[in-house]
């Protein structure tokens, strides 16, 4: 089953912010890209049941832009 992650920085938090695609229900956030990354496999086994856990692709993308001023 693939999930696909959308994750974005908030400034605000300054956590990076994490949602699945679809109807999965899967959010979540962490202070690094790198902890969210291990999350993600963990919190998909928890909402998929452990039957599915061998069968689980997600694929993250993060989205990040930058303030610039003159």
């Amino acid at each position: 089953m693939k999930i696909v992650v959308r994750a974005f920085w908030d400034d605000e938090a300054e956590v990076w912010v994490a949602v699945a695609d679809g109807k999965l229900g899967l959010v979540t956030e962490a202070s690094t890209i790198d902890e969210l990354a291990l999350k993600l496999p963990i919190l998909a086994r928890d909402l998929l049941g452990t039957g599915l856990a061998d069968k689980i692709n997600i694929e993250l993308f993060t989205t990040s832009r930058q303030v610039i001023a003159a």
